[in-house]
């Protein structure tokens, strides 16, 4: 595994005299997603937790619907002139359709969810409604939901550049966490590491460290997760797509506040009257 920050000095600059220091900085790498020897999209992301990263963007972008859809997945870095690291995802038979309906290609800037795909009905695709499933989330727990995050953060307590992605089930706090220099790639590897691990998306809500923009809510759809928490607001367009899926959606969790925007339903019944 690359290293996925490493110190550099610096000039720290101060209304006193500038002085020597040294700073870690977060690494990012490209990652090339190789579906059955074809290269679908090369995104920029942290080296860290890859197989988790490979298996959640094949189910965030529609090509597997689990776990069981994916033969074996390999991570080959290349050499250090080259650069780089592929994730080698082989796939059954009867997910080739389900591939090319999804082609993506070029390169994705960082914290980019939409960059190379080729179509805007790609972009505005259809989106499963989440059953639903009453979660008894608290309000408190709503609130200590991103603090708890920000804790787990080990890259990000390093770097001060990392964005991170978990999942809080009531009762049993924050059972999987995930970070990286993009915010749509901490998800995906949240996803991925869930699917890996067995834990049911519907049980718990994802709690992300960014604003919440359209592709994190259709992520979330996808993966049949109800709940979604952000320390920042949401989209307009967020918001419509939330309300049109069944998403519980609560943005600006940060401070002692939240503000719940949709589908109160799920949270407890405190929660849903003073919403």
């Amino acid at each position: 595994m690359r290293p996925t920050h490493t110190s550099r000095p610096s000039l720290r600059l101060t209304p006193g005299s500038p002085q020597s220091a040294r700073r870690a900085l977060i690494e990012e790498t490209p990652v090339a997603m190789v579906f059955d020897g074809a290269t679908q999209a090369v995104l920029m992301t942290s080296p860290s937790d890859l197989e988790d990263f490979a298996l959640g963007f094949a189910l965030s972008e529609g090509i597997i619907t689990g776990p069981t859809d994916v033969r074996e997945i390999e991570i080959v870095p290349h050499d250090a002139a080259a650069g780089g690291v592929e994730a080698r995802i082989w796939l059954q038979q009867d997910r080739s359709v389900a591939l090319t309906a999804r082609r993506r290609s070029g390169l994705g800037p960082v914290g980019c969810g939409l960059c190379g795909i080729e179509s805007l009905e790609a972009a505005m695709r259809p989106l499963p409604k989440v059953p639903f499933r009453a979660l008894g989330l608290s309000a408190d727990e709503v609130l200590t939901a991103p603090e708890l995050l920000r804790k787990g953060q080990v890259l990000h307590a390093a770097t001060r550049a990392a964005h991170a992605a978990g999942f809080y089930v009531p009762g049993h706090g924050m059972v999987c966490l995930r970070e990286d220099v993009g915010r749509h790639n901490a998800l995906d590897k949240l996803l991925g590491a869930l699917l890996r691990q067995g834990i049911d998306p519907g049980r718990g809500a994802i709690v992300m460290t960014s604003r919440l923009s359209m592709e994190l809510v259709q992520k979330t759809a996808i993966a049949g997760c109800g709940c979604l928490i952000g320390v920042s607001a949401p989209t307009a367009h967020a918001l419509r797509l939330a309300e049109s899926t069944g998403i519980t959606l609560i943005g600006s969790a940060r401070n002692g506040a939240a503000d719940l925007f949709s589908h109160p339903d799920r949270l407890t019944l405190a929660v849903a009257q003073s919403a």
